[in-house]
């Protein structure tokens, strides 16, 4: 009997290592946390693309926005652990459990982390008819009426809320945010005129600055974008201590096979070497990053208590 258990055992290892092998071996389905046309959904599309290539299935993108990203996220953390599902989300992901006091998920229990995509800064934009000219036009303006200025972010929680949490706190000024689900929605208003500014993520920017609809007045990062070489950081235009830069990462339900992640994780870390999507994702203002699956669930947890600081400091009370 014993002999027979063993073998039936290595029967099963040797099914599910094959299977492993093989995967995938039917269409993958990947959850974007925010709307089409936002820096989230252009970086995840590009290297969702790539891996489709790669592994030879579909790897269908759905955009499931809203709540800083939690409602996508939530449809992850209850899909079944087979790396069918996925989810693409941008650093919201380490934030929306310091803003929201219940979530339907644990994001460091839930989830899986697999890889890192990519970072980049969020810039500062304005309607390209807008009065201000500059960084300090704005805190100007927002020091002489306090509230006057309405600033647009990509919901509370997304990491553009938090970038706009950081440099009111760092400008000592008082602005009206208003929150909407996504880049494409905030950059509408501003362009209709119903907000002033937006800490846009710089991906979704670009080919409004370039189209002269909407004008760059400074970058979030310590370093200026090689994609924006005239457009000052924080820092330089007059407000320090405001960094903020967006990253986007990789995730599966917690209990996916460690096979499947590390192929993932692999296969991901490949696509974003490849040199034709690194080409598209820094002619975008991207940095490509790479980390294997720990060094990725160490870093998110980094920047799940960074975070916390941040919005304890800036007494911002959970929801």
């Amino acid at each position: 009997m014993k002999i027979i258990i063993r073998i039936l055992a290595a029967m099963a290892l040797a099914g599910a290592a094959q299977a492993y092998a093989q995967y995938p071996n039917k269409p993958v389905h990947a959850i974007i946390s925010f709307t089409p046309g936002s820096s989230t959904d252009i970086v995840g599309r590009i290297v969702l693309q790539k891996l489709a290539e790669m592994w030879g299935q579909p790897v269908v993108p759905e955009n499931r926005a809203g709540a800083g990203g939690s409602i996508g996220t939530a449809v992850v953390a209850k899909a079944p652990a087979d790396g069918y599902t996925l989810l693409i989300d941008s650093n919201a992901h380490t934030v929306t459990p310091s803003i929201y006091a219940s979530l339907p998920y644990r994001p460091l229990d839930d989830f899986v982390d697999i890889s890192p995509l990519t970072q980049q800064p969020n810039v500062l934009i304005v309607n390209a008819g807008s009065p201000y000219k500059t960084l300090m036009d704005i805190v100007n303006a927002a020091k002489a009426k306090p509230g006057a200025i309405n600033w647009g972010h990509a919901g509370v929680g997304s990491g553009t809320h938090l970038n706009t949490e950081k440099f009111v706190a760092a400008a000592k000024i008082n602005v009206t945010q208003i929150p909407f689900k996504g880049t494409p929605e905030v950059i509408q208003a501003m362009l209709s005129g119903s907000v002033d500014c937006y800490w846009a993520p710089i991906s979704a920017a670009i080919p409004h600055i370039k189209g002269g609809r909407v004008r760059a007045l400074a970058v979030s990062t310590p370093k200026r974008n090689s994609q924006l070489p005239d457009v000052p950081t924080t820092g330089e235009a007059g407000v320090q201590g405001a960094d903020a830069p967006l990253w986007f990462g990789l995730w599966a339900p917690a209990g996916t096979p460690k096979e499947i992640v590390a192929k993932i994780s692999a296969d991901t870390r490949k696509a974003l070497a490849d040199p034709g999507v690194r080409d598209r994702l820094q002619n975008l203002g991207n940095d490509t990053m790479d980390m294997s699956p720990e060094e990725f669930a160490k870093f998110v947890r980094s920047e799940h208590d960074a975070y916390a600081r941040v919005i304890k400091a800036a007494g911002i009370k959970p929801q």
